[in-house]
């Protein structure tokens, strides 16, 4: 543990906090949000705990500024995904799945931010205060609006319920990885009876899917 200089500087406070996420992020890059504890990251980071929480209040409240960061990387790149995969020429059922596709596809690729959608509403918005609850829902609120407006340009037809379809491209993505991520109990209970594996789901099939489904029903809906 190396001894701790009280940051003087506005820049200097500011590079400890990046050093502090940085050092969360490249956990998160070994195991899962719920193996991530203040103690472990304090040890890496090389601060005593109490310094750490002298940047950030708890570990929930680092976890969900990584889970805005890792959400406004992916928002950045989704326009051009969603470019090259979606025929705006197409029938709207053509594009609802196109557009389910790409965006599966992208969320594959990205572990770490389904890990932290997993744990969102569960874990990741306990232990924070009111203050830094609402700084990150009214993140949370501009990252689903980015979407929506992706979801609007390639689904027109859905009009206002565009909004609805990009909150549950979150919610069921983070729902999804978690049923696909089973314990090791229940690992080993599949082994012993394959049986009780029907409903064991892969995260790209089963979220594809979904997502196919909720943008059929919405595009259903909105020519009703």
């Amino acid at each position: 543990m190396t001894n701790f200089q009280r940051a003087r500087s506005e820049e200097q406070r500011e590079i400890r906090r990046r050093a502090i996420l940085d050092t969360a992020a490249a956990m998160l890059d070994e195991m899962p949000v719920a193996a991530v504890s203040l103690n472990e990251l304090s040890r890496r980071v090389g601060l005593a705990k109490s310094n750490v929480l002298r940047y950030f209040e708890s570990r929930e409240a680092v976890l969900l500024e990584l889970l805005d960061l890792a959400w406004k990387e992916w928002a950045a790149e989704l326009p051009a995904l969603l470019a090259g995969a979606v025929d705006d020429g197409a029938t709207a059922d053509e594009r609802g799945e196109r557009f389910a596709a790409a965006v599966t596809d992208s969320l594959a690729e990205r572990q770490v931010l389904c890990d932290l959608f997993s744990a969102q509403a569960g874990v990741l918005e306990h232990n924070v205060s009111p203050d830094v609850a609402a700084r990150y829902k009214r993140a949370a609120l501009g990252n689903v609006e980015r979407l929506t407006g992706l979801v609007r340009l390639h689904l027109p037809e859905l009009g206002d319920q565009a909004g609805e379809l990009a909150a549950s491209v979150i919610m069921v993505a983070g729902a999804v990885w978690t049923h696909a991520r089973p314990s090791q109990a229940m690992l080993d209970a599949y082994e012993a009876d394959p049986s009780l594996a029907a409903l064991r789901m892969d995260f790209t099939t089963s979220l594809r899917q979904m997502l196919a489904t909720f943008t059929a029903g919405a595009l259903a809906r909105a020519s009703s």
